[in-house]
């Protein structure tokens, strides 16, 4: 069938044109004011356009739109919120320098607004946040990922508790996208090889306030085949296969997006591994342009590569096995003029293990000068984790630093809470979010105005759980009597626990009931009752996840207190809003350490919202008894039972001994003073440390801004670094095993005095290689009863001349630590241009 299309767009009056700019910019996410203009507009509409701005203006009715054009009201609050628009593009920004060369985000997901679907979780909002944030600091960062026609899916929850998906089609031409055309108005389109199929994909762009994110989408009639369309079809859906496909478009294909764009992707961040690949097209780019070998190639990009890992296990990181492998990517051998084994290293911890499947995470690890963690704890286990990629390193000194993830507070702080706040912060709040001290300003608010707002929001949470219930069961038909009664479910007034997040095994949802009576005692309890909501949704694949979800809904119907628990379904981020601000308590109970950050706790925090967690992830740096509770005190389990076990029962504890008497002890006033404090005290230290700007400012001047400088220092005089650094490694690599330490010569006595010196001298024979292209340090510090050196510390050594062949390194310092002390020597790169000296199998002790 021949079908010709064209797109129709509302025909807006003249005085409501601004509506369309502010509809497909998702600066309107963090900006409740701008939502509500939309609200007005019909709210009929806007609930069944599910909260889209961009399809509620092709809903609404042109009758109603001419109503609303001369109505007085709208249009004074529609050029308010338009000029503020306009003013926070125009507002000075934290980043004060150029545009031109740009830090291009790769992630798989984004989770930006509930009108653009193309997330599932914590990754997705993060890197949601990640954009939005970015756009408030003014920093040279675009966003790159894939527009998925399905998105992830739709949870329905059966009548016998069961998870269902349902996958609704995405329709672009009704959401905030905008399709990026070439100058003969033809939709751009960039093409990547899969297998020998050229495959193509067209570009959309996204825009968030001041920034620019751009989506790829195979869903093209120049892709003949079904298959090829069907690549962008669903996100983390489909077999491995349509994996390897969705990762190659998005580091390979993303890389030239960017090109076509005509934007400079100076450095880049690979936010989780799935876009690894594009470490190889920066490869093949910089040995077309400069004739480079692929080692020359390396060099010139490493140091402009940023890696975050979030995976805390080595089974959640992605592996393609060598078959898959070598049927998409053994052709960039020709490409990259290195043998298929030496591609297959580029992958493996062990290269000498044929039988290793190749890693996205190592595969970033080995191309990225910058790597990080995303919470202090989770860096300990990355490190750790990763240790066999730099052997002989100390772990401490193992190149993972970390980030701890932050939340934007205007997108998830309630406009109830962020009104009372305004009130108080002032516009600081709104105009500067860097100045973190401003949180400090909640004690200015009255406990009397901080509990009628969160009480407010509390009676809102109640109200959607309680419509989102019927929605649920008329559904699945159950009868009107039970439809009613879903009317009586929850109570807007008593102590309100809420479990949202992804349902994994490792994350036990199911914990709480692990001692019914003694739940069923505090469910009950006629003068100090509590009831907990419970959502999320498993993998589609995660039978063990979905039978988590089945036992809760059991549960509650078994025990008649389905009044006291439920569970929402489709958790999204419209329903997370309302759970982060109107619960009392937030329940997070992953196994330490599987958590590696989790944010959903500091969207709770920063509205006031206390936690009560295992000491993992984010929780494990911010808990202080002031702000929450914490669940045990950090011990790690080789037995889950007994894990589980303990943990329940300190979980009761901490209900019935702390958290259940704190929130019911009330004054004359009805007020919890006591409770109200620790609010405050919460939101004033999570809304500092927590917040995605001190995130953002944490990677740029951790990893962004070096990598930017790197970028221009790797490329001044055609690349003159970089040729030095690649024949400098490859000179090393020739040199590396003559290296010897010959002698070293001490001044120590079995028994030194604190403030004595340590005189130490090494004679090296350098072989080939100068003074100057080493770094030999003294390593000293406590020695331990395993006969390592521990706390260490590191001192270099300077050259002071030549001893027949050998060269003689010298260094003093002072004793100062007590107790049984040791020192040795060790020889690691040195270069000008080198990020740091930490590099895979150049590192020689004594």
């Amino acid at each position: 069938m021949n079908i010709s299309t064209y797109t129709v767009k509302p025909k807006l009056p003249a005085s409501l044109k601004p509506l369309e700019e502010i509809a497909r910019n998702l600066w309107l996410a963090w900006n409740f004011d701008a939502v509500q203009l939309f609200i007005r507009l019909d709210y009929d509409v806007w609930m069944k356009s599910h909260q889209s701005p961009v399809k509620t203006l092709g809903m609404v009715s042109q009758k109603r739109l001419a109503e609303v054009a001369k109505d007085d009201s709208y249009i004074a609050a529609l050029n308010e919120v338009y000029a503020r628009f306009q003013r926070y593009k125009k507002l000075s920004a934290w980043y004060k320098g150029t545009h031109k060369d740009v830090v291009a985000y790769f992630s798989m997901e984004y989770g930006m607004d509930v009108s653009l679907p193309v997330y599932s979780g914590g990754l997705g909002m993060l890197s949601g946040d990640h954009m939005k944030t970015s756009s408030d600091l003014g920093l040279p960062l675009v966003g790159i990922g894939l527009l998925y026609k399905q998105g992830y899916f739709i949870q329905n929850i059966n009548a016998d508790g069961f998870q269902q998906e349902v996958y609704p089609v995405n329709d672009w031409y009704n959401m905030p996208v905008e399709l990026k055309k070439g100058k003969d108005g033809a939709p751009l389109l960039i093409s990547v090889d899969l297998a020998g199929r050229e495959t193509f994909a067209q570009i959309w762009e996204v825009k968030v306030g001041r920034s620019s994110l751009y989506l790829l989408d195979t869903n093209v009639e120049k892709n003949k085949d079904r298959d090829l369309k069907e690549i962008t079809a669903a996100l983390y859906g489909g077999d491995k296969e349509t994996r390897i496909r969705q990762e190659i478009l998005l580091g390979i294909g993303g890389i030239r997006a960017l090109r076509a764009l005509g934007i400079n992707p100076a450095a880049t961040h690979m936010n989780e591994g799935h876009a690894a690949f594009l470490a190889l097209e920066r490869a093949r780019e910089m040995m077309i342009e400069k004739g480079f070998s692929f080692a020359q190639a390396h060099e010139a990009i490493w140091p402009t590569n940023i890696f975050t890992t979030h995976t805390p296990v080595p089974a959640g990181n992605e592996r393609f096995d060598l078959v898959l492998l070598e049927k998409y990517m053994h052709s960039w051998t020709d490409i990259l003029g290195i043998s298929w084994n030496d591609f297959l290293a580029l992958g493996r911890e062990n290269p000498a293990n044929k039988e290793e499947n190749f890693c996205m995470t190592v595969l970033a690890l080995k191309f990225a000068a910058y790597a990080n963690g995303v919470s202090a704890l989770h860096g300990v286990v990355s490190r750790n984790m990763w240790k066999n990629l730099w052997p002989s390193l100390p772990l401490d000194e193992v190149p993972i630093g970390h980030v701890t993830n932050g939340v934007h507070p205007r997108t998830w702080i309630s406009s109830n809470m962020r009104n009372l706040l305004d009130r108080y912060f002032g516009p600081r709040f709104e105009e500067e979010p860097t100045d973190l001290p401003i949180w400090e300003r909640m004690n200015r608010i009255s406990d009397e105005e901080l509990w009628r707002t969160h009480e407010r929001r509390r009676e809102r949470l109640v109200v959607f759980a309680r419509n989102r219930l019927k929605e649920t069961l008329q559904r699945n038909g159950a009868s009107e009597r039970r439809i009613q009664r879903a009317e009586d479910t929850l109570s807007p007034y008593i102590l309100t626990l809420a479990f949202a997040r992804r349902f994994a095994t490792y994350k036990r949802g199911n914990l709480l009931l692990r001692d019914p009576e003694r739940l069923l005692r505090l469910l009950k309890d006629n003068e100090r009752p509590i009831q907990l909501i419970f959502a999320g949704k498993a993998h589609p694949a995660d039978i063990p996840g979905k039978e988590l979800i089945r036992e809760i809904v059991h549960f509650a119907e078994k025990h008649d207190v389905s009044n006291r628990i439920v569970f929402l379904e489709n958790y999204d981020m419209t329903m997370s809003r309302y759970l982060t601000s109107g619960a009392d308590v937030w329940l997070n109970t992953p196994r330490r350490p599987l958590e590696a950050s989790g944010t959903s706790g500091m969207k709770a925090s920063m509205n006031g919202v206390l936690n009560c967690s295992v000491l993992d992830g984010w929780w494990d740096e911010a808990y202080n008894a002031g702000v929450g509770w914490a669940i045990g005190h950090g011990e790690e389990y080789s037995d889950e039972h007994l894990q589980d076990d303990i943990e329940s029962a300190s979980l009761y504890d901490l209900l019935e001994r702390e958290i259940v008497p704190l929130f019911y002890q009330r004054g004359r006033d009805g007020l919890p003073r006591e409770w109200i404090k620790m609010m405050k005290s919460c939101m004033c230290e999570i809304g500092q440390s927590m917040s995605s700007h001190r995130m953002l400012m944490d990677y740029s001047n951790k990893y962004y801004f070096p990598a930017l400088k790197n970028y221009r220092r790797m490329t001044k005089d055609d690349y003159a670094d970089t040729r030095s650094l690649a024949a400098y490694f490859e000179k090393l690599g020739k040199s590396w095993n003559k290296l010897r330490i010959i002698s070293i010569e001490a001044n120590s006595k079995p028994v030194m005095q604190r403030g004595d010196f340590l005189n130490v001298t090494a004679r090296i024979d350098l072989g080939d290689l100068n003074p100057d292209e080493v770094l030999v340090e003294l390593y000293y510090g406590e020695r331990s009863r395993e006969n390592f050196i521990v706390s260490a510390s590191r001192a270099e050594m300077k050259n002071s001349g030549k001893d027949g062949d050998a060269y003689r390194f010298q260094v003093r310092v002072e004793c100062n630590d007590t107790g049984l002390q040791g020192h040795t020597i060790r020889i690691m790169p040195q270069h000008d241009a080198l990020v740091h000296p930490y590099r895979s199998g150049f590192i020689k002790w004594a």
